[in-house]
Order: C-alpha cells, then sequence, then structure tokens
C-alpha cells in the first residue's frame, strides 16, 4: 500500500513531467495522432511558470537547487510538500513570483 507522500510524489512527478512538454503532431494537420515536443526555453519564458520549489544551501543563505516550476498552484504545493518529504532536513520554500508561499526549515537538531 502506498502512503499519501508516496501519492502526492509520484503526482508531482507526473504533473512536472508534463508541463515540459506540448502536443503537436508531424505536420500541420489535424489528426488526432500527436506526439510529445520538448518546449524551447527560448519560445517559452518563465512568467508561465510562476511557482518555484527551491532548495536552499546548509546556511540558508541562497538557492542551491531550484527543484520543481510550475503554472498550478496545487501541483507546486504538492512539489513542494516531495520535496520536504526527500530533504527533511533541509530550508525548502515554495514561491509564486517573488513572494514566498510557504516554507519548510528542518530540524534544529
Amino acid at each position: 500500500m502506498r502512503t499519501s507522500s508516496q501519492v502526492l510524489d509520484s503526482l508531482a512527478r507526473q504533473a512536472l513531467d508534463r508541463t515540459a512538454y506540448h502536443v503537436s503532431s508531424d505536420d500541420d494537420s489535424d489528426d488526432a495522432g500527436g506526439k510529445l515536443a520538448r518546449f524551447d526555453k527560448a519560445s517559452s519564458g518563465r512568467e508561465d511558470l510562476p511557482y518555484r520549489i527551491e532548495l536552499w544551501d546548509e546556511a540558508k543563505r541562497s538557492v542551491e537547487q531550484v527543484l520543481a516550476v510550475t503554472a498550478n498552484g496545487s501541483i507546486g504545493y504538492a512539489a513542494f510538500y516531495a520535496a520536504t518529504r526527500e530533504h527533511p532536513g533541509r530550508y525548502v520554500t515554495l514561491r509564486h513570483k517573488n513572494s514566498i508561499v510557504s516554507r519548510w526549515n528542518g530540524p534544529d537538531h
């Protein structure tokens, strides 16, 4: 039986996998047989993905790694929750644009 954190982690990973792709076809016809194509960084700016999950360095001075970006707040929170379980002793933040929505400070012992 899967725990709720495993389910959320799985859902967050599936959602993040889908956000980086769009459906396109080999030609411009309107057939239903599309395939997944990777978005180009230049054509898809970060302004359409306002939620970020950030992993901070041990001293909590700077962001070490952006773990996920998404356009949806619910998916962002699911990814944040999964990150807090994956990195329980680290400082993790969920940011919407320039505001911190949620933070996980980790244990101080």
